[in-house]
């Protein structure tokens, strides 16, 4: 497997993240980007170990019309500033990857200039598609072209003509070379010529390991564009969309579905996002907000790499007009986003902890359980770790039932690290809005969302951390019982029957205690206070804990009489 496999993505539209003019004027450069380095740092602590940022390059407005691809467009700097902040982004871990706008340059492209000035006899005649000397255009050239989206800025390059595939080469090869990148993002794939990107991606295999390939790419069958010959991955827009239609329209058959619509077009580690620099935030998309965390809960947990858009994690909004995408791609000052989602924050840096901790997550098959209207639960698996993701779509507590095929614990790593026997069929409880990531194991499984990041992964252990303070807890029962028989029985003394509310909101009744036939261990006996029927036996040690909530210390039963 190779770091894209493990990567989280965020993605930067550095343009507008740094405020520069909407025009280029080709004045001194100003050192804008300088300004992000700050963002890396961010990046690292949300759990992101990868970065897409772009577009880099000298253009004349938005980025996508390249004058230079070569040279750092000036108002965000020199190529100094880019070697320099890939190489902190590196030092943090990150791995870095650009836009390659290599569908189309901009007016100011050498090679057009040089049409502009020599028209039938410049060498460079050949570089773009249909020039035609017998038309004309909005810019009067006295010639027409072909260009990319009816935009006669973005003239269309002939990439069958060898000359271009070879210069374009030479273009990753420099980026290489002089930024150290490590992969590009194709803008436009979709319109890409297949040899074109087969030479892209031999190209790719030259200058470095694992050079990453993805493409931006609208709609159709994914896999005509991965694979092994033209590009390693593509941006998901399938997902995309039913995210959010799927939570607004109260339809999780529609966001099931399109993930098994995608899985089989085979196994292919599709890009995710909610949003990006050409689609409204997904905050301004979404009917009812506090739909907001389960929305990145599954796209963490789906087949794909997921990405997070600058400033998104904040819940911050953004719409396209009828005239341009400036709103969608705004200048941000980290320390003064406007509204900020705390909330929303704080679940994104645990999903890139748990993500990170979990090689199902990654790399595991894809299986719906149990689809409904407002209630989900998918399986991930591989050899060694099976996941359970189970949603409540819903603005009441719901139980979703599901086959877990085994007899065992299951592990709530999103959720304080709760543990849960089961045993076949089970009916999980479901608060509000709520996501649960539920490990298979034997109870001594849990993640350390203390650990770095970037670098987590999930710990067995047959003990309590030594610092219950900084460390969340989440131990094997029987180890528990094995060397706290006298705290047990204490514990039990300082229980009384009664009632208890659950953390997560659930009403229970203490009825009785009991001792375990096997292990001496000592039980809690209590009843669903909404559901009489269910009767439940959990350790006193269990019982009287504190779990771990968005970073705070809570009772998992508090008593109210």
């Amino acid at each position: 497997m190779s770091w894209y496999n493990e990567a989280i993505f965020y993605h930067i539209y550095p343009l507008g993240l740094t405020g520069t003019p909407k025009q280029n004027d080709y004045t001194e450069p100003v050192h804008r980007l300088n300004t992000l380095l700050p963002w890396i740092s961010h990046i690292k602590e949300i759990g992101c170990n990868a970065l897409y940022i772009g577009p880099l390059f000298e253009s004349v407005g938005h980025g996508y019309e390249t004058t230079d691809y070569k040279k750092l467009d000036s108002r965000l700097g020199t190529n100094e500033d880019l070697t320099a902040f890939v190489k902190a982004c590196h030092d943090k871990k990150i791995k870095v990857i650009f836009d390659g706008v290599f569908n189309h340059t901009g007016r100011d492209f050498f090679a057009f200039k040089d049409i502009q000035q020599n028209r039938e006899n410049s060498r460079y005649l050949n570089w773009y598609c249909n020039v035609n000397f017998w038309g004309n255009n909005e810019y009067n050239d006295g010639f027409s072209y072909d260009n990319w989206g009816g935009y006669n800025l973005l003239v269309k390059l002939n990439q069958r003509n060898p000359e271009v595939q070879d210069y374009i080469c030479d273009v990753i090869r420099y980026w290489v070379s002089e930024f150290d990148v490590d992969g590009i993002r194709l803008d436009a794939a979709d319109v890409l010529d297949f040899d074109f990107m087969r030479a892209l991606r031999h190209t790719a295999e030259e200058v470095k390991p694992d050079f990453w390939l993805m493409g931006e790419v609208i709609h159709g069958d994914y896999s005509r564009w991965v694979n092994g010959e033209t590009l390693h991955s593509v941006t998901n827009y399938a997902l995309h969309k039913a995210l959010y239609s799927g939570h607004n329209d109260h339809n999780y058959f529609e966001i099931a579905h399109t993930v098994k619509y995608l899985q089989n077009m085979g196994n292919l580690d599709l890009y995710n996002f909610v949003d990006n620099h050409d689609v409204n935030r997904v905050a301004s998309m979404l009917k009812d907000k506090n739909h907001l965390n389960n929305v990145y809960t599954m796209m963490y947990t789906m087949p794909g790499v997921p990405s997070i858009y600058y400033g998104s994690e904040f819940g911050i909004e953004g719409m396209r007009t009828a005239y341009s995408d400036y709103e969608l791609r705004p200048c941000l000052d980290l320390d003064s986003i406007p509204n900020p989602n705390y909330e929303l924050l704080e679940h994104i840096k645990k999903l890139g902890v748990v993500r990170l901790a979990l090689e199902a997550l990654k790399y595991g098959d894809f299986e719906n359980i149990n689809i409904q209207n407002e209630k989900l639960v998918y399986r991930r698996k591989t050899d060694n770790q099976t996941v359970f993701v189970a949603f409540n779509l819903t603005d009441r507590v719901e139980r979703i039932g599901f086959d877990t095929g085994c007899n065992a614990k299951l592990t709530d790593v999103l959720n304080g690290n709760e543990v849960i026997d089961v045993n076949g069929y089970y009916e999980i409880e479901m608060q509000p809005y709520k996501s649960r990531i539920l490990v298979v194991n034997d109870g001594s499984f849990r993640v350390d969302f203390n650990a770095d990041n970037t670098d987590c992964r999930a710990a067995e252990i047959d003990e309590a951390p030594a610092n219950e303070e900084t460390s969340v807890k989440a131990v094997k029962t029987e180890n528990r019982c094995e060397s706290n028989s006298d705290n047990a029985e204490n514990t039990t003394k300082e229980i009384k029957p009664g009632i208890y509310l659950h953390f997560k909101g659930g009403e229970y009744e203490v009825i009785n205690f009991a001792t375990h036939s096997e292990t001496g261990e000592k039980l809690v006996i209590y009843r669903n206070l909404h559901n009489t029927s269910e009767v439940w036996a959990r350790p006193v040690e269990m019982f009287a804990e504190k779990v771990d909530v968005d970073g705070r210390k809570t009772d998992r039963f508090t008593f109210i009489g």
